[in-house]
């Protein structure tokens, strides 16, 4: 159990690498910093400036080649790789402990499907050249394995003697207010990712309307149409202004939406003090987020505003997943909860 917590960790650390890796080639551009698959140019380590003539030029005619975000993609083709071999590692040492009472080889298994999924993505991102859909699922695959790492270290902390910082889940049911909020959290991520994937960051400059003093066209039927031909390049964006304001505009509705669904779930835990911590962290690290996409579009997504954007989305997703894990309660607490008065704990 040891080296299992041991894998996972590593395992953990790595996904939020690739996770802002992954950001951070699709901010500067670099999605199609390399034309090929899984080699970039032909390459699986780019050549030096002065060999780009020579090893690259001669075989991608009229090709431009930029070495920079070349680099930017390998270096995170090689970390999701790397978090791939891991993965694949955790989950033929889980089988071995397959017999182990509670061990949960299926979110393992599970894992290993995921991140075979994630590499096929991996390649239409590139061969499909940046089409809105594929760019936006790979996004939500690569956040969906970070969560289920979190969630199998979570797990193997219950069944692992030595590894237990807090009780077990036995006899347990989960507050299903704080899974609803998971959902509306994906649901928000997903509408960023479809923002970001159709370049639609720009199509907006006032933080309450779209564009101060003057009525907005919003173009939902052709904003949130998946349905795309595939062929064009995507890079850039090819949607009208009509259809990424609409796009806009829904991703600040799903930040309401979080927000709501939030406050619920404080409402429904507000008898249980040992959760409070975890609240007001989830409270925080969504208020910071609405922050900083409020100065995104004040100030047009500057790079490192956008980064930090992107990084807020992962910790409101582990503060969730933190608060998921806490919010397993005895049954009869749940039962009688709302009957408590005011301020009293149950159990």
């Amino acid at each position: 159990m040891r080296w299992s917590v041991r894998l996972v960790n590593g395992a953990i650390a790595l996904a939020l690498v690739v996770v802002f890796l992954g950001g951070w080639t699709r901010l500067n551009d670099a999605g199609l910093g390399c034309p090929d698959w899984p080699t970039c140019y032909g390459h699986f380590v780019l050549p030096a400036h002065d060999q780009v003539a020579e090893r690259i030029e001669v075989h991608f005619p009229g090709h431009q080649v930029d070495l920079d975000k070349g680099w930017l993609e390998m270096i995170h083709r090689y970390a999701a790789s790397a978090l791939g071999l891991l993965i694949l590692i955790q989950a033929i040492w889980g089988w071995r402990q397959r017999g182990r009472t509670g061990y949960p080889i299926q979110l393992t298994l599970a894992l290993l499907a995921l991140v075979i999924v994630q590499g096929i993505f991996g390649m239409w991102t590139v061969t499909l050249k940046l089409v809105p859909w594929v760019v936006t699922l790979h996004l939500l695959g690569g956040l969906t394995t970070l969560v289920l790492l979190v969630r199998l270290r979570q797990r193997l902390a219950s069944v692992s003697h030595s590894g237990r910082r807090y009780p077990g889940q036995e006899g347990k049911v989960m507050e299903p207010s704080v899974a609803m909020l998971l959902a509306v959290i994906f649901m928000q991520i997903a509408l960023g990712g479809w923002t970001s994937s159709n370049y639609a960051g720009w199509a907006c400059d006032h933080w309450a309307s779209c564009h101060r003093g003057e009525a907005t066209e919003l173009d939902f039927m052709q904003g949130f149409n998946p349905v795309l031909p595939l062929g064009p390049n995507y890079e850039g964006g090819l949607l009208p202004a009509s259809a990424r304001a609409a796009i806009q505009m829904v991703h600040r509705a799903g930040a309401v939406a979080v927000v709501l669904a939030l406050a619920f779930v404080s409402w429904r835990l507000r008898n249980y003090r040992h959760l409070l911590p975890w609240v007001c962290l989830c409270w925080g690290a969504v208020g910071m987020q609405v922050v900083l996409g409020v100065l995104n579009v004040v100030w047009q997504l500057p790079l490192g505003l956008a980064i930090a954007h992107h990084a807020g989305g992962v910790v409101i997703l582990l503060s969730v997943m933190g608060l998921y894990d806490r919010s397993f309660l005895q049954r009869v607490e749940v039962t009688h909860v709302n009957h408590l008065p005011t301020g009293q704990v149950s159990g």
